[in-house]
């Protein structure tokens, strides 16, 4: 069962798979459904990659445990976004993303954590939270999750082990 929650961060109707093969394609793909579902406008996808080449959001979770994939957090500014959500996306194909801390390297990246954000001040706070969740599983659980293929699973995995922080505002 999972928890119950008055606000979700995340919707089982915004969990991807993806089978591109380069960050822009991915990008576009989950950009594309996100304005039909009227969750961000129609200049989403390009502000996303305009933001990423600048920020990159590649994350080494080597640091985590020796055996987990890397995770990119993409996201872009609130004028862009019309909800607050996490926006989960296997990969089926690693893809290079620059990583956040050393940006002249690069990592091959497995999962993402895309953050729809329409208040820019929460930004650091969902960088959080997903930081928070990727160490307080543990690394066993947290690999079987990364190698999950089916959307359904990796939302009840996530309602299930993500704890959100709802009491700043």
């Amino acid at each position: 069962m999972s928890k119950t929650n008055t606000f979700s961060l995340f919707s089982n109707e915004t969990v991807y798979l993806s089978d591109k093969e380069s960050v822009s394609e991915i990008f576009e793909e989950v950009s594309q459904d996100l304005v039909q579902k009227g969750l961000v406008h129609p200049s989403f996808f390009e502000h996303l990659i305009l933001r990423e080449e600048e920020y990159p959001t590649g994350i080494d979770l080597s640091v985590v445990h020796a055996n987990l994939p890397n995770i990119a957090i993409p996201h872009t500014e609130s004028d862009y976004v019309n909800v607050n959500r996490i926006v989960p996306v296997k990969l089926l194909h690693p893809v290079t993303f620059h990583n956040m801390i050393l940006p002249d390297q690069t990592i091959e990246v497995s999962f993402l954590f895309m953050i729809l954000n329409k208040n820019g001040a929460e930004q650091a706070g969902l960088l959080a939270q997903i930081m928070d969740f990727i160490q307080s599983v543990t690394p066993q659980e947290l690999k079987h999750f990364f190698e999950l293929t089916d959307v359904n699973k990796i939302y009840q995995f996530i309602e299930m082990n993500f704890k959100e922080e709802k009491e700043n505002d």
